[in-house]
């Protein structure tokens, strides 16, 4: 039986305690891998010359170069790398400022571990994902002189369950939990909505399910 890779996973946070959380919160999870942690994102940044990782939770707030700093020059250097920008501020500025970095996910810190683990599998996978509590920041800045529209593009009513819970956060997997249907057929609804949206991924559809009250 082949075995399943792991996802590596780098923590760049300046709070040790903080950090001593996340590890101990994914000892459980078997294919995930915290292969190391850092308090600075220089330290990260030097790291990666020598092994890269799949995935890295990124924290804002950091001494010397900041967390956004660092995304675009990890961005820049290493695009396969997924990058997880977690902040306990959902200030617009900063929400904005990682996603034009090059970050793949923005998440509030009290995310529940569950979900964080979800949103590192969905984020190594290629998805892009921001908080649905601060949705409404990239909601407000890109469609804050339009008033809303009503349009439903066709969307089935399964279709319109599927894209509320897109809209709430949730990966495919739970999606497929939540609606007692295979994988599958939940990456087949998510892809029929991004289609039928006109839009790539999940933050402009969330964006746009906020504009057009779907």
């Amino acid at each position: 039986m082949e075995t399943k890779k792991k996802i590596s996973v780098y923590i760049v946070e300046d709070y040790l305690l903080t950090r001593i959380t996340y590890k101990k919160a994914f000892r459980d999870y078997e294919d995930i891998d915290i292969i190391d942690d850092f308090e600075s994102a220089e330290a990260c940044i030097e790291a990666l010359e020598k092994r890269p990782a799949d995935v890295i939770l990124m924290d804002l707030g950091l001494p010397y170069m900041t967390g956004i700093e660092a995304t675009k020059i990890i961005h820049r250097k290493y695009p396969d790398i997924k990058i997880i920008i977690l902040t306990s501020h959902d200030n617009d500025n900063e929400v904005l400022s990682s996603l034009a970095s090059g970050a793949n996910a923005y998440a509030l810190k009290d995310i529940d571990t569950k979900k964080l683990y979800n949103l590192i599998c969905t984020v190594n996978e290629g998805s892009i994902w921001i908080d649905p509590r601060i949705t409404k920041v990239v909601q407000k800045t890109f469609y804050k002189a339009e008033p809303k529209e009503k349009e439903d593009f066709n969307l089935t009513p399964r279709e319109k369950e599927v894209l509320d819970l897109l809209v709430q956060g949730f990966s495919n997997t739970e999606i497929s939990d939540r609606l007692i249907v295979s994988p599958c057929t939940a990456k087949a609804h998510v892809c029929n909505i991004l289609n039928k949206l006109s839009v790539t991924d999940r933050v402009q559809a969330a964006v746009k399910a906020t504009k057009y009250d779907l």
